[in-house]
């Protein structure tokens, strides 16, 4: 059963993803005092008094600002470019949502950008016949003290209905509020375990990763930019792909560690960081005109560092020229720069003009069903004791290396127990020796291979 989504909407600043945040229970957005931090939608699930329902956050709606209307300052300087993209993403939002979180500021009070909005929720309501328009609450935040609450009724001019003063900071009047808003879904929602494969695109910035994710959705889910740094906060978008549920995770661009710019930027990337974690498989976007930066280097070991599966991809390969033997000279070079990853399958792709494309996604799963396969323990030892004949474990101060038998103790990502006499004679080549035998044997195309010794008692 579909959860029921609420929708967070309000102008920039009014404190909407901190709201996010404590209905999440974590830190997810990135929250920041300036005007227009959150840029892309945010979804979570969140739950009051065992009613589970998916919350989303929005860039802030500013519609005293636009392309057309020059003369006023911009909202900020990292925003100005983005703010009729930030209102059509909004606009998305509402339109998706069961029930709309209208958030104002208690400290500002009514601004014409609140009764700007609050007409364009008016007209937005409109939905297809049949059904019902979505609730919404009028939700006054920052009132942090009596006196502010008690100022929060002047919000009553916007005709929105009933004002609900809160404390998204301190969490004051927001079980009030929860309180009616759960009483008001269409339908309980319950928390059902995600077993979509869960796919992050990762990469430096610029290297086309919301442009890749538009791509493969076929809309316009995420903001596209030529300005590095466009995505700030990990998004997720579910689809479904030939019957297979996949999360897709679009991220904001890693920049080098001594490149990094405190605050929004600092947390963006932590949250990138955190999307590898949580996926299964990385999708590693690589600019094709600039080739292998040390910068791709550092994100391919970042997911091999969490054991996750990879797939790299050469994105904007249209504009390079090319002859006969051009990919072939991109694959030996990018092999040789990501040669601690040699697993990692490559496509070379367009995702502006869609070149390949169709690609990614049966790659990406392949992939994963790589990642689960569990190997029988008598193959396990066929492939060890084929791999003693070809080549013995060496020996050290005297003392050779000797491989009793193997079995595989978990899958994401296959795991190999060996027991030996003496784990600490194995050299770190012969370990990868063993785990080429592996390969040679299966594939496990794309995945990495952990190989834990045990001395047998």
């Amino acid at each position: 059963m579909r959860k029921p989504l609420v929708a967070l909407v309000g102008r920039p600043n009014v404190g909407k993803s901190t709201f996010f945040n404590r209905l999440a229970g974590e830190r997810l957005a990135v929250v920041d005092d300036i005007p227009g931090t959150t840029r892309d939608r945010l979804l979570a699930e969140a739950e009051w008094s065992g009613y589970v329902f998916d919350v989303m956050d929005t860039g802030g709606i500013d519609p005293t600002h636009s392309a057309a209307n020059t003369k006023q300052e911009p909202l900020s300087i990292g925003s100005a470019p983005f703010i009729e993209q930030i209102r059509e993403q909004a606009h998305l939002a509402i339109q998706e949502a069961d029930a709309i979180l209208f958030l104002v500021d208690a400290q500002s009070g009514v601004t014409p950008a609140d009764h700007e909005i609050a007409n364009l929720l008016r007209r937005m309501q409109t939905r297809k016949e049949g059904q019902p328009h979505p609730p919404i609450f009028l939700v006054v935040n920052k009132c942090d003290n009596q006196a502010l609450a008690e100022n929060a009724y002047t919000f009553y001019e916007l005709g929105m209905g009933t004002p609900y003063p809160i404390s998204s900071l301190h969490g004051r009047g927001t079980g009030d509020l929860l309180d009616d808003l759960v009483a008001a879904l269409p339908q309980k929602g319950e928390s059902l375990e995600d077993d979509s494969v869960k796919i992050a695109l990762v990469g430096k910035p610029n290297a086309g990763k919301s442009t890749l994710l538009n791509r493969l959705l076929g809309e316009e889910r995420a903001l596209v930019s030529d300005i590095p740094g466009t995505t700030r906060d990990a998004v997720d978008t579910r689809l479904t792909y030939e019957g297979t549920p996949i999360t897709l995770i679009d991220t904001a661009g890693i920049r080098r560690r001594g490149r990094i710019e405190r605050g929004v930027e600092k947390y963006s990337v932590m949250r990138a960081l955190r999307a590898i974690k949580r996926a299964d498989v990385a999708l590693l976007l690589v600019d094709a005109s600039t080739g292998i930066t040390a910068q791709d280097a550092h994100i391919a070991g970042y997911i091999q560092d969490a054991w996750k599966s990879a797939v790299i991809i050469v994105n904007k390969w249209d504009a390079i020229p090319k002859d006969t033997y051009t990919m072939q000279s991109y694959t030996e070079k990018i092999r040789y720069d990501l040669r601690f990853i040699p697993y990692a399958p490559l496509l070379f792709i367009s995702a502006k003009t869609g070149q390949r494309v169709e690609q990614v996604l049966p790659t990406a799963l392949r992939v994963q069903e790589e990642r689960l396969v569990r190997l029988s323990t008598s193959k396990i030892n066929r492939i060890l004791r084929e791999a003693i004949d070809r080549h013995p474990p060496p020996s050290r101060a005297g003392k050779q290396l000797k491989l009793y038998y193997g079995t595989q103790v978990r899958t994401d990502p296959p795991t190999f127990l060996i027991y030996v006499n003496e784990p600490e004679l194995a050299h770190f080549t012969y370990l990868r020796y063993l785990e080429n035998r592996f390969r040679e044997a299966y594939g496990f195309l794309g995945t990495p291979i952990r190989l834990v010794l045990r001395p047998r008692r």
